[in-house]
């Protein structure tokens, strides 16, 4: 059970930004910083795709309604990313079972991805574009202080990540009402846009 607090926080990491968390961990095991990544993780190939993926990560999150896209789009991507991360990690260390850190890092993946996407849905009420910008900041400094700090004391990290998890869940509750204000405003857009598309209009007086 020792690597379940690394699983617990790569999984918490990979809801907010995946190709972060494989990129960090990746290199972090090519340069010998620690033995817990397996190979699969520090091959040349990933980090590269991880990176490159990355890049598009930093610059689409920081775009209003285009992080949102974004966020649809991964739905499924940072769950899974998560739980192939918490398995390839229990697979290495041989102290869990993989099915159960894959479990643990997709469910936590999951949990993290929709406190971000809905986060994200709330700030864009919001015209202006600053918010956006600060929160992406502040979310890929968290990952990647959060990851680096597990690489060296995981169960402290896992506390960390847990913490955050449930403040994050805390503040999607208050924030439902911005949520619902923002699917109201994009299923008004599709809805004209389908007019449009349809040479639909106001009968004229």
């Amino acid at each position: 059970m020792s690597v379940l607090p690394l699983v617990f926080t790569s999984g918490w990491a990979s809801g907010i930004n995946a190709y972060a968390v494989v990129l960090l961990l990746g290199v972090f095991g090519a340069t010998g910083i620690t033995d817990e990544v397996p190979a699969s993780l520090q091959r040349t190939d990933v980090l590269v795709v991880a990176g490159v993926l990355f890049l598009c990560e930093v610059v689409a999150d920081k775009i209003p309604y285009v992080d949102t896209v974004w966020d649809s789009a991964h739905t499924v991507i940072r769950p899974v990313a998560g739980a192939v991360v918490a398995a390839l990690l229990a697979g290495e260390s041989g102290s869990l079972p993989e099915l159960a850190a894959g479990a643990v890092g997709g469910s936590t993946a999951l949990m993290s991805h929709l406190v971000k996407a809905g986060t994200r849905m709330a700030v864009n009420t919001s015209p202006e574009p600053f918010s956006n910008i600060a929160i992406s900041m502040a979310e890929d400094l968290g990952v990647a202080g959060i990851v680096t700090f597990a690489i060296f004391h995981p169960l402290a990290a896992a506390v960390i990540a847990a913490a955050l998890l449930l403040l994050g869940l805390v503040i999607l509750v208050f924030l439902a009402s911005r949520i619902r204000r923002f699917l109201r405003r994009r299923a008004q857009r599709r809805e004209e846009k389908r007019l449009v598309g349809t040479g639909s209009h106001w009968p004229l007086d």
